[in-house]
């Protein structure tokens, strides 16, 4: 029994090995000196090289893809990040501007005032639980010669005064304030009256109060500084009259005002440190009639 099995393993050692020579000799050799048995030895091989043909180059067009998908892959990764790149400094360039922008209303501002200006940046916003802005923080103080009392400005219009300072650090009471009190001019009529803030929690609205019954005043007006006093400078913007309301009896009419600043957008502002306020502003200021 030992010895038949050995003697099976062997020959089909040898069988194994002996066909893959016979297929190959048979493949190799020129057709006009094949046999019979070549020649059946092609016809079995023929369907098994055509599968294997065929296996090969799918598993290779599978890797050709898979490299393909590779490299796509990498590709897009460097371009994702290029993007990224670019919006970055797309976003740098654009913020760039907008401070270029400011700065340059900013020195507008110092050109058009008759007084002295000092620039400062709002570092801190105190803020009630509505959002609304109530107070400004502004990175100068008394030792650059900051006092209480000095008005604080934009290109944009009037934004307050100067509350308190201490150290390097003031505090800005806006003119929406309800502590806050203007004296302010129409433009177009002259009508004068007193601006107050509301102080209400979802706006900025501000009032004039004690305009005479019978002054022109509309909607839509414009409302400046009057400069009395010499505490404003004259004829700095305020805002724009939203409506008028008057009473079937009585001395005055009372109007609501929309501030010209944005309040919770501000950044920079200019402190009046010194000059006449009430001079105001040069005939040249834009928007000036």
């Amino acid at each position: 029994m030992n010895f038949y099995r050995r003697f099976r393993d062997a020959a089909v050692c040898v069988a194994l090995l002996a066909l893959p020579f016979f297929f190959l000799r048979a493949n190799l050799r020129h057709p006009g000196t094949t046999n019979a048995f070549d020649r059946a030895l092609l016809q079995v091989s023929a369907p098994v090289q055509y599968v294997a043909t065929q296996l090969a180059l799918g598993v290779s067009g599978i890797l050709q893809e898979y490299m393909y998908l590779v490299d796509v892959k990498r590709e897009n990764e460097m371009l994702r990040a290029d993007a990224a790149r670019l919006r970055e400094s797309n976003f740098q360039l654009q913020a760039a501007a907008t401070e270029n922008r400011s700065l340059r209303r900013l020195l507008q501002l110092r050109e058009e005032i008759k007084g002295s200006l000092l620039s400062a940046q709002v570092i801190g916003k105190e803020i009630n639980p509505s959002f609304r802005v109530i107070r400004l923080r502004l990175d100068r103080g008394d030792r650059d010669h900051l006092h209480e009392g000095m008005p604080v400005l934009t290109p944009d219009g009037l934004v307050g005064q100067i509350r308190r300072t201490w150290g390097r650090n003031s505090d800005v009471l806006l003119l929406a304030d309800k502590t806050s009190a203007i004296d302010v001019v129409v433009q177009r009529s002259g009508a004068r009256g007193m601006l107050k803030g509301t102080g209400n929690d979802d706006n900025y609205i501000c009032r004039i109060e004690h305009l005479l019954r019978e002054d022109d005043v509309k909607p839509g007006d414009v409302v400046v500084t009057s400069g009395l006093g010499q505490r404003f400078p004259a004829a700095i913007l305020v805002g724009h009259i939203k409506d008028v309301k008057k009473q079937d009896f009585g001395l005055y009419q009372e109007a609501n005002v929309t501030p010209a600043v944005g309040f919770s957008r501000l950044q920079e502002v200019m402190v009046m440190t010194a000059g006449s306020r009430a001079q105001g502003l040069d005939d040249t200021r834009p928007g000036k009639d």
